[in-house]
């Protein structure tokens, strides 16, 4: 088992497949666009009205520029409409949707008045999340890249490098102890669970392991054979078909707020010195129940990210 900090990324061009090519006053704009990007410029507007075409402008000028792309788009509806537009453009390359994995949320309160507190409430809808995880894993692995979102893109999700560097990758070949791979898996928050077998998860058949990367709708199946990795596979995980034999593969953490543990204690600190500024100020202010409050929850979720290295409302402190 090796890690590695440098990964090479699939170089693959940006390819635009369609039956239809720059008419009218498109090529025009393409061309101006092109020069006015190479040229530094970063405010630059293309105007036309509804179905004059501006998307498929916008993909042939991709494919011009070869650059990774991120489209920006006001609402999920439109971004997803976008996304099918530029996946159809692009069947060869990368198109990611990248939008708020929320069906419904409700963020967390106190009343001071009553002394209530209402928890944090939220509906996550798994597959967005799954999207969510393929088009950080694209972004990684690929160069050609188009990654659709709204304005959720902007939101801290923790550091890029910490994740990167703690993927785990297997070879084919490579050896490893199998209850060190086993906590490896653990380490970057996947579960072991042999009987629910599903995304995020992991389960052990003697020396079968199965995993589904959180950002896959395939498993991957490692057999080995005493240390050694003796083969890997790509499988349905409801029916067991192996798809394909794979020579080496990426897993990458199951959460976006991966932390090694000098990052995990260096943020811990942070928070701890933060908690005493804040209690102190609500004391100063006559706000026990606050400062109680607020000492009870951090208190806790410290202990949380201590003992599993996450806890609920992780985003909070990002």
């Amino acid at each position: 088992m090796s890690q590695k900090n440098y990964i090479p990324k699939a170089l693959k061009p940006f390819k635009v497949i369609s039956d239809y090519v720059p008419a009218g006053d498109q090529p025009d704009a393409i061309n101006e666009l092109v020069e006015r990007i190479e040229r530094g410029e970063k405010d630059i507007v293309l105007l036309g009205a509804t179905g004059t075409g501006k998307s498929a402008t916008t993909a042939w000028l991709v494919e011009r520029l070869q650059r990774p792309t991120l489209v920006l788009a006001p609402n999920k509806t439109l971004a997803a409409q976008l996304a099918n537009e530029f996946k159809e453009l692009f069947p060869e390359n990368a198109v990611e949707y990248f939008v708020s994995y929320y069906d419904y949320y409700q963020p967390e309160a106190y009343v001071p008045q009553t002394d209530t507190f209402i928890e944090k409430d939220s509906s996550i809808n798994s597959e967005v999340e799954r999207l969510r995880y393929s088009a950080t894993h694209a972004l990684l692995t690929r160069r050609d890249v188009i990654v659709v979102a709204t304005v959720s893109c902007i939101y801290g999700l923790g550091h890029p490098q910490e994740y990167y560097e703690r993927m785990v990758l297997l070879k084919v070949g490579e050896s490893i102890e199998r209850n060190k791979l086993l906590r490896q898996f653990v380490d970057i928050q996947y579960k072991r669970n042999d009987m629910a077998f599903e995304r995020g998860n992991f389960r052990v058949r003697g020396d079968t392991i199965e995993i589904i990367p959180v950002y896959e709708e395939l498993a991957i199946r490692i057999e080995m054979f005493g240390d050694e990795i003796e083969r890997l596979t790509t499988l349905h995980p409801l029916t067991g078909e192996i798809i394909s034999d794979v020579p080496e593969i990426l897993i990458f953490p199951a959460t976006h707020y991966a932390a090694g543990p000098e990052k995990m204690k260096i943020a811990i600190a942070n928070i701890e010195a933060e908690l005493e500024i804040k209690h102190r100020e609500f004391e100063k202010q006559g706000k026990l129940l606050e400062a109680q409050r607020i000492r009870m929850r951090t208190t806790f979720d410290i202990e949380m990210m201590q003992q599993l290295g996450f806890c609920s409302g992780i985003e909070n402190y990002s």
